[in-house]
């Protein structure tokens, strides 16, 4: 019997799994500091003008999705809560714009990943709608093979930006041996052991599907690292190309000069000519470079590089308090 390792042992020794509250702790006084310098704790909120708290938290991802130029997004359509009486009514705002299952729905306001589904049918969307009563995000489901995140900031006194970090995004998915179910498979892979309860709950009927030998399965097919996604470093693939990509991408936005764009590509060469690239969320100051995360990568390394974000962002809102605040 093979002999696995407790969680709470590989919580412990792998902060790619700590809670983010933990992660950031050794990091409060530098916060902290520049709290006290400006006397104030709504200071990043000018590092990003146009976005409600600069992209904190409680901020409208509608607001944000609208300011992006369509050539980059995906067909995107944005309901109240008071609007959300029946499913029919989102079924005929589908049909109307062309829109086919599957789908994405998320809440308009909501921080990693929380409540964010692919929707593959009227019955599961029925179902969505009876369980959250929120103002909701419907996007058309892009099946493009790479889902990225792209951090990318640009200092106010500056025509051009830089994109400062890239993170590829491998989904939670096991592979078949043609004997065992998908939820032996999963119990031996460490990083979908911290997803098996919530999974056991969500698709208890797909755990006991056996699948073929070498046959793929995709078992979460959001990308987001607590729902069991493996993040890459791909800085690899910052080159002088895609910062013009991501100015052009950028600039429309008004107000906007630090964050991170999560989207998909069909290939990487993608990045480089803007084609083909969606757009599904665009976070504020909220954003980590989420490179960070690779399992290969050190405690050290992560936090020397977050603070050169915070350094980055800190110089925006310097450069931003003159411009408004003077």
């Amino acid at each position: 019997m093979k002999i696995r390792t407790p969680l709470f042992l590989i919580k412990l020794f792998k902060y790619e799994y700590w809670s983010w509250w933990v992660f950031y702790l050794p990091l409060l006084p530098y916060f902290l500091r520049i709290v006290f310098k400006e006397r104030s704790f709504k200071f990043f909120s000018l590092v990003n003008p146009s976005i409600e708290t600069g992209g904190l938290i409680g901020e409208s991802k509608i607001d944000i999705l609208n300011k992006i130029p369509l050539e980059f997004k995906p067909k995107t359509l944005f309901f109240k809560s008071e609007e959300l009486l029946s499913a029919e009514i989102v079924l005929a705002y589908l049909a109307k714009n062309k829109m086919h299952f599957p789908i994405i729905v998320k809440p308009n306001v909501g921080e990693r990943g929380n409540k964010v589904e692919k929707i593959n049918d009227s019955l599961e969307l029925i179902a969505y709608l009876k369980k959250h009563k929120q103002d909701l995000i419907v996007q058309e489901y892009i099946d493009y093979p790479i889902e990225l995140g792209v951090m990318y900031y640009r200092l106010p006194n500056e025509n051009t930006g830089r994109v400062s970090s890239i993170t590829m995004k491998k989904f939670l998915t096991v592979k078949g041996d043609g004997k065992s179910t998908i939820y032996t498979l999963l119990k031996n892979n460490e990083r979908a052991r911290f997803q098996l309860e919530r999974l056991k709950k969500k698709m208890p009927e797909l755990l006991q599907e056996i699948p073929e030998q070498n046959q793929e399965i995709l078992v979460e097919p959001i990308g987001n690292h607590c729902r069991g996604t493996e993040f890459i470093n791909r800085n690899d693939l910052i080159k002088e190309e895609i910062h013009s990509v991501f100015d052009k991408i950028s600039r429309p936005i008004e107000g906007f000069y630090y964050g991170r764009f999560d989207l998909k590509v069909q290939n990487f060469d993608d990045l480089y000519t803007g084609n083909s690239i969606k757009i599904m969320e665009l976070n504020g100051i909220s954003s980590e470079p989420a490179h960070i995360y690779d399992a290969n990568y050190s405690l050290i390394q992560a936090y020397r590089d977050v603070l050169h974000h915070w350094r980055i962002m800190n110089e925006i809102y310097q450069q931003n308090k003159l411009r408004y605040m003077s």
